[in-house]
């Protein structure tokens, strides 16, 4: 059987009315509870103040220490599972650590004047709205490594002072829109260690003052849109390490002209695109460790201009080439430790790089190569360490080393002979001075394992010569001598004929004028004349003795080129 129409639509209204009595009615009754609670607790706080002496305004825990004078309370480990509520009414730090608290209830509104509160490392699981309103002075809340599942808007009104917010090792998953909108003057919010892989882009909303922010050791898998990052234009920390990102698209940084320090770290990194660092020219420190990275970002590095210090260990790269960091004038300090695949470091790899101070190239197990100009051209260079790789010898010329102030090559398998005696130098001159130097401890031969290299003498280590500057002279001797012997070999080859004709002239003149002599009286000046003129086709016939008209013995010569023969009976 069918009511009528007007009956259902009167039971319908009579239910709504009923509900809505009793919603009025539970508000009202949540209401008076709240006031009831308030009030009773003003009671008890007066009562407390009026009846409790002035030498003993609180009644401290066992598991706690408390100090009226400097109103401070700290309790360390212990079992308490609640706030207490006897402590002095007028605390200003207030820190229960490592504890069982799994709520904060009503007690908390006792201590209105609080300036810090540490909750940390307790079993908060649910952080009621409005929990900390009375808490107006409040400047710093930690609620690091409880159970904290969800936070609101609502969650942290009242907390208008607020300059540091520790959310950090919590069970955290999204950030909802205007969640930490009511704290306009939070400077550090440190979310990192939680599950988060939703962020509202407007969840930051409000946060103008905001100068660091953690959000590492979650799970986004992209990096937080531009739009999210536009609501802390003051940022100046970002870190954003231990997530999934793969990849930093392009200009994903672009609002963020402040920024300082860039923490990336573990960030599962592939690749970075080439402008995916514009914007950040204000930029000091990067952090690019523990990636997947098979290429230095050359590219997206050159437009950090300013940046001082870059961590790029525990990538995926084999080979740090020419100019690897090319555009980083101002880089200071380097560390590429614990590259499994690095093998070799080439010439003019920080060519760019002419301000730094600090290398560090360790751990990285197959480095054997480090190129003789590798670190050329770096005058500020003073702090190398080279340790725990795989290199067996060094250049002496790889880096002015006598400008050194820290050099470790420690658990490297060096080849200790006379190719390192420049090294040896080095370790004893440095090691007698202010500067102390890492000894560095050799692999072979044989009699030297294990011994550390400063201690063998030049002749142990296979050098004829005890001083390397004698080495040097022998050496610039022994060019000189052989370029000069090769100039005179060469010039003599190019002018031999010359030689041989001079030679040959000044033979043929000598006997020409002894012949000369022989025959003075016996030639008349007109073939005299005619013998000078022809002094190479003189030549000695056998001689026919004759006698002369001084009684001499004489000895004909040969015609002259067709002049007659003198006969004997014209004498």
């Amino acid at each position: 059987m069918k009511l009528p129409t007007t009956k259902m639509s009167t039971q319908e209204n009579q239910m709504k009315t009923t509900t809505a009595v009793a919603r009025t009615r539970q508000k009202h009754d949540t209401r008076l509870q709240n006031f009831s609670q308030f009030t009773i607790s003003i009671c008890l706080m007066t009562l407390y103040m009026l009846v409790t002496p002035a030498a003993a305004l609180a009644n401290c825990p066992s598991s706690c220490q408390c100090d009226d004078d400097t109103l401070v309370v700290k309790c360390g480990e212990g079992t308490l599972d609640v706030l207490p509520i006897t402590l002095n009414p007028f605390l200003q730090r207030l820190v229960i650590q490592s504890n069982k608290i799994k709520t904060i209830d009503s007690s908390l509104q006792f201590y209105a004047e609080l300036l810090f509160l540490d909750l940390s490392y307790n079993e908060l699981v649910t952080l009621p709205m409005r929990t900390f309103q009375f808490q107006r002075k409040l400047q710093e809340l930690h609620l690091n490594h409880n159970k904290i599942g969800q936070i609101s808007n609502m969650t942290f009104v009242g907390l208008g002072a607020l300059t540091v917010l520790n959310l950090r090792g919590n069970l955290l998953a999204e950030l909802e829109q205007g969640t930490f909108a009511k704290m306009s003057k939070i400077e550090e919010l440190n979310l990192g260690q939680n599950r988060i892989n939703r962020i509202d882009p407007r969840a930051f909303e409000g946060l103008l003052n905001l100068r660091t922010l953690y959000l590492d050791d979650n799970t986004l898998t992209t990096v937080p849109a531009p739009t999210i990052f536009q609501a802390m234009p003051n940022l100046a920390e970002l870190y954003l390490g231990t997530n999934s990102f793969t990849t930093i698209p392009g200009k994903a940084f672009i609002d963020l002209k402040g920024l300082t320090r860039l923490d990336l770290r573990g960030a599962g990194l592939h690749n970075i695109s080439a402008d995916a660092m514009k914007g950040l020219e204000n930029l000091r420190y990067l952090d690019l460790a523990d990636n997947r990275l098979e290429v230095i970002p050359t590219n997206a590095l050159g437009h950090l201009e300013r940046l001082e210090e870059l961590l790029l260990g525990q990538n995926d790269f084999e080979i740090i080439g020419s100019g690897a960091f090319a555009g980083m004038k101002q880089l200071r300090k380097l560390e590429i430790t614990g590259a499994q695949r690095l093998r070799s470091v080439q010439n003019g790899a920080f060519n760019a790089n002419t301000n730094l101070e600090h290398l560090n190239l360790s751990s990285n197990k197959m480095l054997q190569d480090v190129q003789e100009h590798a670190l050329s051209g770096l005058p500020h260079l003073r702090h190398v360490i080279l340790k725990e790789n795989d290199l067996r010898t060094l250049a002496e010329g790889l880096i002015p080393w006598s400008g050194m102030q820290t050099l470790d090559l420690s658990d490297n398998p060096i080849i200790c002979d006379c190719q390192m005696l420049w090294l040896r130098n080095l370790l004893v001159s440095k090691n007698s001075s202010s500067d102390k130097l890492v000894d560095v401890m050799c692999l072979s031969p044989e009699p030297m394992r294990k011994e550390p290299l400063s201690q063998f003498s030049p002749a142990m280590l296979g050098c004829s010569h005890t001083d390397t500057s004698h080495q040097a002279l022998i050496v610039v001797v022994v060019v000189v001598t052989t370029a000069t012997i090769t100039g005179l070999a060469l010039l003599i080859y190019g002018c031999r004929r010359r030689i041989r004709e001079s030679l040959k002239g000044g033979w043929g003149n000598s006997a020409l004028g002894r012949k000369e002599r022989e025959y003075h009286k016996t030639c008349s000046d007109e073939e005299y004349m005619t013998r000078q003129q022809h002094p190479c086709s003189l030549s000695i016939q056998p001689t026919v003795p004759y006698t002369s008209s001084s009684g001499y013995n004489m000895h004909p010569t040969q015609p002259y080129m067709g002049s007659r023969s003198i006969p004997v009976t014209e004498l």
